[in-house]
């Protein structure tokens, strides 16, 4: 079945004081990771003013350069910066966190993103326009058949980059003799 991204979350509107957060959960555009890479630990921490706060299972997407693919699936509370998006779903009857996360990380909606994107020097995605986008949403027991896949072939991916690191360390290894 085929939703608009406001049929599914909403964006944040809770406050928490950045007094409440640390270098490990406050997210910026700065510490999230480009090409759906993750985050790393913040340089610092704004002093004493509400930010937005996100919990487990909110989706973060930086919103200052959108072609940069900064997507990271929440597994904790913390705050973010008023650059960085943060999408709470509205019904967890319909669509799966991670379902959507993975969704959101299509090459699709993130051209989507830029596409409705304004500004030439640091284009910012149109809030209003990223809520419009439009996808399929299947049962939530295909959801999570789908998100269990993507899972295990992250898995398999992870294992062979580990086993090309150990072959290039043995070469190199088998070389110096």
């Amino acid at each position: 079945m085929q939703y608009k991204l406001s049929q599914l979350v909403n964006y944040s509107n809770d406050k928490i004081n950045s007094s409440l957060l640390t270098k490990l959960n406050y997210i910026s555009t700065e510490n999230m990771l480009p090409n759906i890479g993750g985050i790393i630990k913040s340089s610092n921490v704004p002093l004493n003013t509400n930010v937005c706060k996100f919990t487990k299972d909110n989706i973060l997407l930086s919103n200052i350069r959108p072609y940069f693919h900064k997507l990271y699936l929440s597994t904790f509370t913390g705050g973010c910066s008023n650059d960085v998006l943060c999408f709470k779903i509205t019904n967890p009857k319909i669509i799966n966190p991670k379902y959507l996360y993975y969704a959101m990380s299509t090459k699709s909606f993130i051209n989507y993103v830029v596409s409705t994107s304004k500004g030439t020097k640091m284009p910012r995605g149109d809030k209003n326009a990223i809520l419009e986008y439009t996808l399929n949403v299947a049962s939530i027991p295909q959801q999570l058949l789908i998100v269990d896949i993507i899972a295990y072939l992250k898995f398999l991916l992870l294992s062979l980059l580990i086993l090309d690191f150990l072959l290039i360390n043995l070469l190199v290894h088998l070389i110096q003799f």
